[in-house]
């Protein structure tokens, strides 16, 4: 799992992982708070503007949960948790068809450090292309608890990364 970067340009504030054999992604953000949002609506936001940033149509939100703050590394610092699965419609560049995206997202409230943190699993569907390279030498794909290991596991090793408090 490698960073993105060498194939689009990211921002400061995000970190994108592509899996080598498939079109899926994790992008972890680090996002101004929407201390105007609270609970479901802050995920429900933060999904929506996934969408628009993308320029893709939001098709539906599937579910949004509660994360348990006990089960999250980060618990010391975060006050609220949730996970949103929805599905977008996506054109990729340099394409026209418009493809069904599933977006698995994790919003972790910092308030201590006015941040949103958002992980995004982006899950396309299959493409049928062949993968290049023997199959059993590559690397499997990534799954929903795969991301969900993510999430729990993410910890602060140096809060100076939110700048000055």
């Amino acid at each position: 799992m490698g960073p993105l970067t060498d194939l689009r340009p990211v921002p400061d504030n995000q970190e994108v992982f592509c899996h080598p054999r498939t079109d899926k992604s994790l992008i972890v953000e680090l996002l101004e708070l929407q201390a105007h949002m609270q609970g479901e609506a802050a995920a429900r936001y933060h999904f929506e503007d996934v969408g628009r940033v993308q320029g893709s149509r939001v098709l539906q939100v599937q579910s949004v949960q509660p994360l348990n703050l006990e089960s999250l590394a980060l618990r010391g610092c975060c006050q609220e948790a949730w996970v949103l699965s929805g599905k977008l419609q996506v054109a990729k560049e340099n394409q026209q068809v418009a493809k069904d995206v599933t977006l698995h997202q994790a919003l972790l409230r910092v308030p201590p450090y006015q941040t949103d943190l958002l992980v995004t699993f982006n899950h396309p569907p299959p493409d049928n292309r062949s993968s290049v390279g023997p199959e059993n030498l590559s690397p499997p794909s990534w799954n929903l608890g795969d991301f969900e290991q993510l999430v729990t596991s993410l910890t602060l090793h140096d809060p100076s990364i939110f700048g000055p408090q």
